[in-house]
């Protein structure tokens, strides 16, 4: 675990020296903006608060395509199963008028729904046709994507809008608020908690763990490969959805056109960098929030354009996710050579 995490951090150091070195080329001073991005994301309860709720879509989906490489599904469908999930808990919050305690909990279970439905099409086309999820998870994105569109476009389109968009949810189906700080944090980190249970501390876990390390010993272990199969699957799909039911119900309290932006994409790249930790997984999603809030400080304040930190992300992945071997041998190479020393001495 510490030399995951020194790796995660080497990579990191050279991510923001390379910035660092893009922006002093071109003019810009980089502790400066640094310090901004930092400032602006970090600086202030209100914008922790605000870097909090941006990370719950982030975590979400990585802690899905987390769960899903470590357990061996090549579910790369949370785009799609965000958006299903997102348009589930809107159809629910327009026609489902329950008090606050009984309305929120129902549209973060259709939510879930929506997502799980969806990563079920994936299973079910690899249980009746050998499928690859890998290819039908990544169409489905596309499916959902103009599925979702064609109906905030017309069955659930708000009339005299200028843009494809649905009316408000019903105002019981919003998450509560408290000042600047969302709940949808905390149901993330009840998501998180549950998460890391059953992984760390549960067989099912443990057998998605050695089915992802090795398929044919866990088959002759006796593991119901399938079974879990179906499992992790579902199981993945609502993490996504419920990323997009969370998304609507903090605000804009409405289903928009492009309401997914990124976060799933991102939340499959955060998953790689964690290399399956689930641990890890929640680190960077808050990390990587912290990158994305604190872009438009660092825009405003040193004229540094934002996309930088996209950059800076992807960075990171590359050195983090391509130099993890080298890095493991050079910690190794290391670590013999010191007990080598103290043998000898």
């Amino acid at each position: 675990m510490k030399r995951k995490i020194l790796i995660n951090l080497v990579g990191i150091l050279l991510a923001f020296i390379l910035g660092a070195l893009v922006m002093a080329i071109q003019g810009k001073d980089p502790i400066e903006a640094y310090y901004r991005l930092f400032e602006y994301s970090l600086g202030t309860p209100n914008k922790i608060a605000y870097t909090l709720n941006k990370s719950v879509p982030l975590v979400l989906t990585g802690l899905s395509a987390t769960v899903a490489f470590a357990s061996g599904p090549v579910n790369l469908g949370q785009p799609g199963q965000l958006l299903m999930g997102a348009l589930f808990a809107t159809v629910g919050g327009l026609y489902i008028n329950l008090p606050p305690g009984l309305l929120i909990p129902l549209l973060l279970i259709l939510s879930m729904l929506g997502g799980a439905l969806w990563s079920g099409v994936a299973a079910l086309l690899k249980h009746l046709f050998n499928m690859n999820e890998f290819i039908t998870t990544l169409m489905l994105n596309m499916i959902a994507d103009y599925l979702t569109l064609w109906a905030i476009s017309y069955p659930f389109f708000e009339k005299n809008a200028n843009h494809p968009q649905t009316p408000l949810i019903n105002q019981n189906g919003w998450m509560p608020e408290w000042g600047s700080f969302s709940s949808n944090v905390i149901v993330m980190l009840l998501a998180f908690g549950i998460i890391w249970f059953i992984v760390n501390r549960t067989t099912s876990g443990y057998e998605w763990r050695i089915s992802g390390q090795n398929s044919l010993f866990s088959r002759l272990g006796g593991v119901n490969v399938k079974k879990n199969y179906l499992a992790v699957m579902l199981l993945t799909g609502a993490l996504a959805g419920l990323a997009g039911g969370l998304i609507i119900m903090a605000g804009p309290h409405r289903f928009i056109k492009d309401i997914g932006a990124n976060y799933a994409w991102d939340g499959v790249m955060i998953a790689m960098v964690a290399n399956t930790g689930v641990i890890l997984t929640l680190v960077f999603g808050l990390f990587f929030a912290i990158l994305q809030t604190g872009a438009l400080g660092m825009e405003l304040q040193v004229q540094v354009p934002r996309e930088l930190i996209k950059v800076l992300q992807a960075v990171i992945v590359l050195i983090v996710v391509a130099g993890r071997g080298y890095f493991e041998s050079l910690f190794a190479l290391l670590e013999a050579r010191r007990k080598m020393r103290g043998r000898t001495s």
